[in-house]
């Protein structure tokens, strides 16, 4: 049945509410019909574009009414480009689905006994809010329907984001609400120097090309980082566009480059060359800075960032007679932001570029008591490790989306520290851990906060405590 209504368009489909990933859930014959870029109230004509025997995925090829908690996007290339998937709906009405997301995940996922869910803590800019963004080049600009359907020539090369599903297609852009002006200039300017130069775009099914990807980095301080990535070792090229960027902005802090010839945009395992001034920005945060390398990882929305740092911290519960592992450690920013309360702060992180800038953080902000560690944390954290470190009385965990490695939560539970302030990027994989923690911590706080308005990305805080 399922493969027989691909294709098939259902008429008159109620979007009744929003589900994970951003999709909404309408219901056909009581099947499960999930369908992107509408909002529930919603009235639409759905055409299948997959069909499961416990439920369909669909897109809206046409709008009966619209529901009145939409909004008017404000972006040109929304529907098109991957990103900023919530701006035809009402901030308010993010923030609500943000935090039922956040209440399903543990009902539905963790199901253990559950304190009320805080209100989620709202962003005071819902546009141009990230301190970083990365763009790619291509010689696949991906077209909008509208655009092959017309009898004009477009240029093929592009410099934007990714089409979602369509790994080799890039969205051109024009002007992105997601980061200040200053990227918006630095990426068209060098957009337009590359195609009057005619210098070549990435070409990801064949793996050639010079221009690869551009990565804009700011600051609270104002300070402007600039990565440029290339795909070729032709040193005349890249001389000539560094220096263009030098030339043309001169207000960059830290001018990069690196020669990737890899199959992938990653970059840790590469060198990064600087071609002008430094290899580092600063950030600031309740009077503490904090030094950010191209290979750093710091919160993308800095003034969020420190709600949920201040959150944190908070439910740690700090007195200054603790021990802290803060793994997933980062730059240290977490560790050096509660150092001061805390007898001892270690922090445990696998990119070693990191923790160079972490102790280095440390040691701008005066620190004396911290310790910090390169690794994957499921082999530094284990038993050579707890027999010449303190036991930890709180754990501050900050894992990527995919949650802690099993043998993390396996040591967190032979380690029982009083405290465990579990702080998430993706509620689901949050609510698995702590299942499989349930045994012998309770929760007793949760606090979502909305680091990423416009999508359905939520962060969430949780505090643990041991069991008596």
């Amino acid at each position: 049945m399922s493969r027989k209504m691909k294709n098939k368009v259902l008429s008159n489909l109620r979007i009744e509410r929003i589900a994970s990933e951003g999709k909404c859930v309408a219901h056909y014959e009581g099947k499960v019909v999930f369908v992107q870029n509408v909002a529930p109230g919603d009235l639409v004509d759905v055409r299948i574009t997959k069909g499961r025997s416990a439920f369909m995925e669909g897109e809206a090829i046409n709008f009966h009414e619209f529901s009145k908690d939409r909004v008017e996007p404000f972006c040109r290339h929304f529907g098109t480009c991957g990103g900023c998937k919530w701006q035809h709906i009402n901030y308010d009405l993010q923030k609500t689905y943000k935090w039922q997301q956040v209440v399903d995940q543990f009902t539905r996922i963790a199901k253990v006994p559950i304190p009320k869910v805080s209100r989620i803590i709202g962003s005071a800019n819902t546009q141009y809010y990230r301190n970083k963004l990365d763009f790619t080049f291509s010689n696949n600009r991906g077209l909008t329907k509208e655009e092959i359907n017309s009898e004009e020539t477009f240029e093929r090369n592009a410099l934007g984001f990714h089409i979602p599903k369509m790994f080799d297609k890039i969205v051109d852009i024009d002007h992105c609400y997601l980061q200040g002006n200053i990227s918006n200039e630095i990426r068209n300017s060098l957009r337009d120097f590359a195609l009057r130069e005619k210098l070549s775009f990435y070409d990801i099914r064949n793996q050639v090309g010079l221009l690869r990807n551009l990565i804009v980095r700011t600051s609270s301080t104002e300070e402007i980082m600039v990565i440029v990535q290339f795909g070729e070792e032709d040193k005349v090229a890249v001389q000539k566009v560094m220096q263009f960027l030098k030339d043309c902005f001169p207000s960059i802090d830290s001018l990069l480059y690196i020669i990737n010839l890899k199959k992938n945009e990653t970059f840790n395992d590469q060198e990064v060359i600087t071609f002008y001034v430094k290899d580092f920005i600063e950030e600031q945060m309740e009077g503490l800075r904090f030094r950010i390398g191209p290979k750093s990882f710091y919160q993308t929305n800095s003034d969020q960032a420190y709600e949920l740092y201040k959150v944190a911290r908070s439910f740690a519960e700090l007195d200054g007679r603790e021990v802290v592992y803060d793994l997933y450690t980062g730059t240290g920013t977490i560790a050096n932001f509660v150092a001061k309360m805390a007898k001892q702060v270690i922090g445990i992180e696998y990119v070693e570029a990191a923790i160079e800038d972490a102790k280095i953080n440390s040691q701008l902000n005066g620190l004396k008591n911290t310790l910090f560690y390169a690794g994957d944390m499921k082999d530094v954290l284990n038993e050579e490790f707890l027999e010449t470190h303190p036991k930890p009385d709180v754990v501050i965990t900050d894992p990527p989306r995919a949650g802690m490695h099993e043998d993390v939560v396996k040591m967190l539970l032979k380690l029982q520290p009083q405290k465990i302030v579990y702080v998430s990027c993706n509620p689901a994989t949050q609510a698995r851990d702590i299942a499989l923690m349930a045994e012998k911590y309770s929760v007793e706080k949760i606090q979502p906060v909305d680091m990423f308005p416009q999508t359905y990305h939520v962060e969430n805080v949780v505090q643990l405590i041991l069991k008596s």
